[in-house]
């Protein structure tokens, strides 16, 4: 396999993949697009541990001179093996029709470039290499032609440059292949509630890119919000960099579901769109990655949904996510790697010797903070579920891949997100909609006679939520279950109004009443304590945890001693906050999974038995009628998801949005559907 000045495949070379670097001078993120050279490239170093060493081979910012040029230092090497440059071969082996790529380096100076591949167990072979000397004049272009017949399972390409006694630069480099595909166009669709500023920011990075720009029809922010984009600071230079192609549009707070589906529309009824971007308003984007879903989209060999990984906005080396899959037993959603389910730091770790990154990750889904759908799809599928947040996005990952349709989470096509890994929104408002949707969900897609696990499990989970003094939550979920026998019409019926009565529900409970602070509650008190003093840690073996869950159980119908209604017995970190423990005390300080606050919770043995007899009554009843209850769901799917009756729910919804004074939104926090106030404690 030889370096050539021209490739030998023949017809117009599309561009697949442009090597490109942070626009900004960011060190944190550099690591993702280029590296120092590391000793044993495929030394598979341990988990989870921090190597200061790897921090300490990584380049330079000021190495950076613009989106695509990059210097390598004097006697040094640079590898491009990095996430947002190397090139997937086994995703476009696998998914597309693409049989040979072209690698095309433009380069001055004196040095080398080598060309690496990888195979699915994460073993590194060296390809080929051009050594190339431009001391004076234009730069020299290098090409290597390389065949994708050996990714079946996995593996990567990738490039590294050693430059000699002289620095080398790289004015340019990218992956190509020949096609005469047309180039497809794509709209983006952005749903915001109270993020102005983040919208903003969002527009510019959409508008950095020319080459982006290009294929951009529309822009439709859909604001669901009382704080505007159309009132930040910089809303008026961003709506001018997108040239005329930015749409607002109000709309009532739908939630994510309602906002995505009415971006979902707009670009149905434009009609000049091959694609659909989803984007949520609170990421950061990398502009390339939305070119590259383009060209994989526009190359697929059949009509495909593109997804974006996503990179934590606070640890921008973390990626956080590589696409999710569901287990249809349990009808749950999880990692799609396993190996990393908390994600992976290639700040500590890089792509070329973590070897679980080189197999090819086949995904159910994407999450809906960036993944591109083709139009077609659209019209095939339908819009989202009408089910305001939570599992909209897998349950369309779920349609499409019963219809014929993949899902493919791409590497090298991401977004920066806040991580859900310091969230528990199983226990806030947000309980409903886990427990309805999660239900509706496998009602449409279980291929069990009785959803699998599912009904067993919700109501293990029920018992735990009541252990714990968590009412409010055993509330919310037995009138998601409620709604959820009532049939499909509900869904569309109830999307603008159930948030409302939701936190209504929550605010006549103790365990949502959340104060800033701990001692805004009375001090910590109880007659009895442990001689250990280990009465609030968690146990450290399985048979300690079992006894304290026993002796927890046994307490639970028991009165509640009479000081604990005055004073709280026990003051628990969110990390501890376990069940188990929980249900020890008659009443617990408690704070919240993000650190924000604290809450009270309170044992009371009669709310536990009437919220027990009904958990228990309404689950049988699900158990009976699910055979029944599924046949409805999924004939009435068509409808509910159908662009026609989710336009009459804009309608709907906008009247009476229009008709309702708007109330002032004085000094508030800015929010998302994801992220809505509790009640708070009375003077706290």
């Amino acid at each position: 396999m030889n370096a050539t000045s021209q490739p030998s495949a023949t017809g117009p070379q599309r561009v697949l993949q442009r090597v490109v670097f942070p626009y900004d001078a960011d060190q944190d993120v550099l690591t993702l697009y280029a590296e120092g050279r590391q000793g044993e490239a495929n030394q598979v170093l341990k988990r989870n541990e921090r190597k200061l060493g790897n921090r300490a081979r990584q380049q330079d910012v000021s190495q950076v001179l613009g989106r695509r040029r990059f210097r390598v230092s004097a006697k040094s090497r640079t590898s491009f093996g990095t996430y947002f440059n190397a090139f997937p071969a086994s995703y476009w082996r696998r998914w597309t029709i693409v049989e040979q790529v072209t690698l095309s380096v433009t380069v001055s100076g004196v040095g080398a470039v080598i060309v690496y591949r990888s195979n699915a167990r994460g073993n590194i072979y060296r390809v080929d290499s051009q050594y190339f000397s431009v001391t004076a004049g234009q730069p020299q272009q290098v090409r290597f032609d390389l065949p994708l017949k050996t990714f079946a399972d996995g593996g990567w390409y990738w490039f590294d440059v050693l430059a000699g006694d002289e620095p080398v630069v790289i004015e340019s480099a990218q992956w190509e292949a020949p096609s005469d595909r047309p180039q497809g166009t794509v709209s983006v669709g952005i749903t915001t509630l109270n993020r102005p500023d983040d919208v903003v920011v969002l527009l510019r990075q959409l508008a950095r890119d020319p080459q982006l720009l290009a294929i951009v029809d529309r822009v439709t922010v859909v604001d669901q919000g009382q704080k505007h984009p159309t009132a930040a600071d910089g809303f008026a230079a961003a709506e001018a960099a997108l040239d005329g192609r930015l749409r607002i549009i109000r709309q009532a707070n739908l939630g994510g579901s309602g906002g995505f589906s009415r971006g979902m529309s707009e670009t149905l009824d434009e009609g000049v769109s091959t694609y659909h971007l989803i984007s949520d308003d609170d990421v950061r984007a990398e502009p390339e990655g939305i070119l590259r879903a383009v060209a994989f989209a526009d190359l697929a060999s059949r009509p495909t949904i593109v997804g974006g990984h996503m990179f934590s906005m606070f640890d921008r080396a973390h990626l956080h996510s590589m696409g999710e899959r569901v287990n249809l037993w349990r009808f749950w959603w999880g990692s799609a790697l396993k190996e990393f389910p908390d994600g992976h730091h290639l700040d500590e770790q890089s792509l070329r010797s973590t070897p679980e990154l080189h197999q090819r990750i086949d995904v159910d889904y994407n999450g809906w903070w960036m993944e591109l759908i083709p139009v077609q799809v659209l019209r095939q599928l339908g819009l989202s579920l009408p089910v305001f947040i939570k599992w909209d996005d897998s349950e369309y990952g779920l349609r499409a891949k019963e219809a014929g349709i993949p899902t493919v989470s791409l590497p090298g096509v991401a977004c920066w997100h806040v991580p859900w890994t310091d969230k528990d929104d199983a226990l806030d408002w947000q309980a409903y909609y886990h427990e309805r949707n999660r239900m509706v969900a496998a009602l449409l897609h279980s291929p069990f006679h009785f959803g699998g696990r599912l009904v067993r499990e919700s109501l293990y989970l029920q018992v735990r939520h009541l252990l714990s003094a968590q009412y409010s939550v055993a509330e919310l979920r037995i009138q998601a279950i409620e709604d959820l026998l009532s049939g499909p019409d509900h869904l569309h019926e109830q999307i603008d109004t159930r948030l409302a009565q939701i936190r209504a529900t929550r605010a006549e409970f103790d365990d949502a009443k959340v104060a800033q602070r701990a001692d805004h509650f009375p001090l910590v008190k109880r007659r009895k304590v442990s001689k250990r003093g280990d009465d609030v840690v968690l146990p450290t073996n399985l048979p300690a945890t079992i006894v304290m869950a026993a002796i927890g159980s046994l307490r639970a119908l028991k009165p509640a001693r009479k000081l604990s209604r005055e004073h709280p017995e026990a003051e628990i970190a969110a990390a501890n906050a376990r069940w188990f423990l929980l249900s020890r005390f008659d009443s617990a300080l408690v704070s919240t999974s993000d650190g924000s606050g604290v809450s009270w919770y309170k044992r009371q043995p009669e709310e536990f038995r009437s919220l027990l007899l009904r958990s228990i009554a309404l689950h049988e009843r699900l158990l009976f009628e699910w055979p029944q209850l599924a046949q409805r769901y999924r004939e009435a799917c068509p409808q509910f998801v159908s662009q026609e009756m989710w336009k009459q729910t804009f309608a709907r919804t906008q009247a009476e949005t229009d008709q309702t004074p708007a109330a002032p939104t004085g000094d508030q926090p800015a929010q998302s559907w994801m992220d809505v106030s509790e009640p708070t404690v009375q003077g706290a």
